[in-house]
Parts: C-alpha cells; sequence; structure tokens
C-alpha cells in the first residue's frame, strides 16, 4: 500500500491538535501561536517528519512548522508528536505552491528543503521546490537576512537548483556535493529517513546553504 493512500489518514489529521487547521487565518500571528518571540523554521515537504521533530528537539529555542501536502505521510509525524509532544512544532497540511498565503513577509527565519520530489520532466521544472518559481515565493516569506538550506542525494536536481541561484537573485553561502565527507557541513546534520536509507547506500549527498 502506498502511503498515499492510507484510509483514515484525511479525517485523523482533520483531529489532530498537532495540526493548524485555520492555517490561512494564522498568517502574521504565529509568535502568538507559540506564545513567544523565538524564530521560526519551516520544512517544506518533511515527509515523516524525522528531521524536524529531531531539530525541534534539539533548539526549544526556535519554532518549528512542518509542511506535507499528503495526509497519509503527515499522520506518521502526528503519531510521533501523540506519543512525544514537543511544544515548538506543529504541523500544516498544504501544497507549497500556497506558502505566501500562509506566512507574512519576512515572518520566516529559515527555510529547509530535504529530498524533494525531483519532478524529472522538463515540463514539470517550476514545479520543483528548488526552482526560481519557489525560490521568489520563498523570498518573500523569509527574512531579508535568512538562508534556505537544501538537501538531496539527486544530482541532476541539485545542478539544476545551484543553476537557479543567480536567475533568481540568490547566492550560495556554501556548498557540498558530498555532505556526510565535507567537515565542515556536516557538523551538527540531522538525518532524514531518505538520507539515512541512500546514504547507506553510499549516495553523496549534495547540499547547499543560499541566501539573498
Amino acid at each position: 500500500m502506498r502511503l498515499k493512500n492510507v484510509p483514515g489518514s484525511r479525517e485523523a489529521i482533520a483531529e489532530s491538535e498537532f495540526v493548524i487547521h485555520d492555517f490561512k487565518e494564522t498568517k502574521g500571528s504565529f509568535k502568538k501561536l507559540f506564545g513567544n518571540e523565538n524564530p521560526l523554521h519551516i520544512e517544506i515537504g518533511m515527509g515523516k517528519g524525522k528531521f524536524i521533530y529531531r531539530m525541534a528537539e534539539l533548539h526549544p529555542e526556535i519554532n518549528y512548522i512542518g509542511i506535507e501536502k499528503y495526509s497519509s505521510v503527515l499522520l506518521r509525524a502526528v503519531q510521533k508528536m501523540e506519543a512525544e509532544p514537543l511544544p515548538n512544532l506543529k504541523f500544516i497540511r498544504m501544497d507549497a505552491e500556497e506558502i505566501e498565503e500562509v506566512f507574512d513577509e519576512g515572518e520566516v527565519d529559515k527555510i529547509y528543503l530535504n529530498f524533494s520530489d525531483p519532478w524529472p520532466k522538463d515540463r514539470h521544472a517550476k514545479r520543483r521546490l528548488p526552482s526560481k518559481e519557489f525560490l521568489a515565493r520563498y523570498d518573500k516569506i523569509l527574512r531579508k537576512d535568512g538562508f534556505l538550506e537544501f538537501k538531496t542525494d539527486n544530482r541532476g536536481l541539485f545542478d539544476f537548483a545551484v543553476e537557479q541561484l543567480p536567475e533568481a537573485g540568490w547566492k550560495a553561502e556554501k556548498i557540498t556535493y558530498d555532505l556526510h565527507h565535507d567537515e565542515e557541513m556536516v557538523q551538527g546534520n540531522v538525518m532524514t529517513e531518505y538520507e539515512e536509507k541512500f546514504s547507506s547506500m553510499g549516495n553523496p549527498i549534495c547540499k547547499y546553504i543560499i541566501y539573498r
């Protein structure tokens, strides 16, 4: 059974206290939602949530929001939160194309993209999360001195992402084509489910940290 088709997942997400349901009404008010003035970091396309859950564990001084399109995938993260809740982590089920409708200008301090769908066909390039089209969306919600981090094992997608930067008006602070053998960039690295799987197979992990 594919994760996208788990029966009852949509209903479970709709009832969860860990999911922000009226997220478009929360625009500009996420500090109020969390009840503090801490920075806000988001992961777009978080999958089962291992990365963002661990980040929230390690950094209680930061608020985190995990965004996932598919209820049956998000359900795994919700189940983890039910077992071991964290006060600085919330989830939103939504399509990333709506990101500007959810976060106010400069409301986000950092964005994470991890092992995003490569959308390999050329005609789907604008759907790729590190595309210039999405970078334009991130530009609006990310604070002016904020950063975006992207990891993938897909070299074609990573090359595409790097090529998009100058056209989109972004710059790379750091780039590596083999994260786990880069002594500087691997410091403090938190792995996703995909990262553990692909790196154990010997696949090099690419990563960049970018800014405007």
